[in-house]
């Protein structure tokens, strides 16, 4: 299997010249093919028909950039076996994941048409001053410029669709640099994109290193960057980026509250799958449950026998895998050092835990770590929850905002009055009621505070920062 970038539509030649990287199936480190990386000439190619191609994706009518947008969705739709198959075999995702996140772009794509359709124009009263009168504001949305859209391994489809669909939506020519680990499912929406009647020369995929992926961030045409991926590499970026305007989606150590009225089936039912779920990599992944210390004991007991026995782990083909490998080695020595320097701090394992080959290690449940450790603190992007008791609700509040990040939440209460001070409190982009914060649907605003970004996905909201507002005064 080789993959090549894509250039104004087309696959770009095969070249024996041409640098090269190697694409691996996280599960057993079997070789897939190799990835052939666009060279400069191609990265400026890209930059210059891009730039060019504004008047023409910005001239697509509203219904027709719906009809490509539906297009893309029944391509992505009639393709979904072979779609799913390419989740797995690069990025190690379990099967019946990778089928959701297919079924997650087929949405995508839809509610991006919706959008497309849905009219912008806002009248703005002019004339409710005297200096007004006789006159009427129309406000419209035109599209910003080029986008530039780089998208991690964990979502390779439906996280560079989150990128694409609000760029077609509004009219925006796009460069798209998909993850050097898994590549191939944004090749296949820039090929239905094109396919579906949307401008050549408005569509390149960029398969490059990070030197190369540096350089479209720096250059002054494109308008937008819209990164997902490690907070040291996003607010790197965002540093470069100049006068663009720069959407951050960069990861989290998500907090779950159960306030002591939960339903604890209920919490059983969502915490363990959200929690090792792709063994953890998902930056909404639960890594920290904090639990009213009155029910922690019963809740403790129920979580071991799911560890160590309720959630199903290893080859990522089989139907009822939920935890599979991590993506390479590095990342699996990363999760087992942090594992490791916990438990030498003080921290206990409560069920689970030991690495069983390069990249697999199993779900584990940890319980008092230290709040100075990387394990607390940091993203663990592994299959790890960390277990700890509150007192009331202030103090859950105070647990859930010891950290630099602020993705979602979930909370777990049948109190509506602390159902709404836990809104109120929580430092996060998203609180998530009676569920894991792993819930999203997406057409839902997006994004988080602090080290987890700026900015919001979900349809409506990036179209909104994909385009400009301008301002047509009439005199009537």
């Amino acid at each position: 299997m080789e993959r090549r970038s894509i250039l104004a539509g087309q696959p770009v030649a095969l070249s024996l010249a041409a640098a090269s990287l190697p694409l691996v199936d996280p599960w057993d480190g079997a070789a897939l093919g190799r990835q052939q990386l666009a060279d400069d000439d191609q990265v400026e190619r890209a930059l210059a028909l891009s730039f060019a191609a504004r008047p023409a994706t910005a001239a697509l009518a509203p219904w027709r950039r719906g009809e490509i947008l539906e297009a893309v969705a029944q391509g992505v739709q009639q393709r979904r076996e072979e779609l799913a198959g390419l989740i797995v075999a690069e990025a190690g995702k379990p099967v019946a994941f990778a089928r959701g996140e297919v079924d997650r772009c087929v949405a995508t794509f839809r509610a991006a048409a919706d959008e497309a359709r849905r009219p912008q124009d806002e009248v703005v009263a002019i004339d409710a001053v005297a200096a007004g009168q006789g006159r009427t504001g129309l406000l419209r949305r035109f599209p910003a410029g080029v986008v530039v859209g780089i998208a991690p391994f964990n979502f390779p489809l439906n996280l560079v669709a989150h990128k694409l669909a609000p760029a077609i939506a509004a009219g925006c020519p796009w460069i798209l640099k998909p993850p050097v680990q898994a590549p191939s499912c944004a090749l296949i929406l820039a090929e239905l994109a094109v396919a579906a009647g949307w401008p050549a020369d408005g569509a390149h995929v960029l398969l490059v290193d990070n030197t190369r992926a540096q350089r479209l961030v720096e250059d002054p045409r494109p308008a937008i960057v819209s990164f997902t991926g490690s907070d040291a590499v996003g607010w790197r970026l965002k540093a470069l980026a100049g006068k663009k305007r720069v959407l951050l989606e960069l990861g989290g150590s998500a907090p779950v509250l159960v306030h002591r009225d939960a339903d604890l089936d209920l919490v059983m039912a969502r915490v363990p799958g959200a929690a090792y779920a792709y063994a953890g990599q998902v930056c909404i992944s639960v890594q920290r449950l904090l639990v009213h210390r009155a029910l922690l004991a019963p809740l403790r007991e129920r979580l071991v026998a799911a560890v160590e026995r309720g959630v199903a782990w290893g080859d990522p083909r089989r139907e009822e895998t939920v935890s599979g490998p991590l993506i390479d080695e590095r990342a699996a020595d990363r999760v087992q050092g942090w594992l490791d320097q916990a438990v030498a701090g003080g921290a206990r394992v409560v069920a689970g835990g030991g690495r069983e080959g390069p990249r697999l290690l199993r779900p584990v449940l940890v319980e008092g770590v230290p709040h100075d450790q990387p394990l607390w603190r940091g993203e663990l992007f592994g299959p790890g929850l960390v277990l700890e008791a509150f007192e009331d609700l202030d103090h859950a509040i105070s647990l859930a905002n010891d950290s630099p990040w602020g993705l979602q939440a979930g909370v777990f209460t049948r109190d509506v009055h602390a159902l709404f001070q836990l809104h109120r409190g929580l430092e996060v982009g998203g609180v998530i009621h009676d569920d894991a914060p792993t819930f999203r649907v997406d057409q839902m605003p997006y994004g988080g505070v602090k080290d987890s970004g700026l900015g919001r996905e979900g349809l409506r909201w990036a179209i909104a920062d994909y385009t400009e507002p301008r301002l047509l005064v009439i005199r009537a």
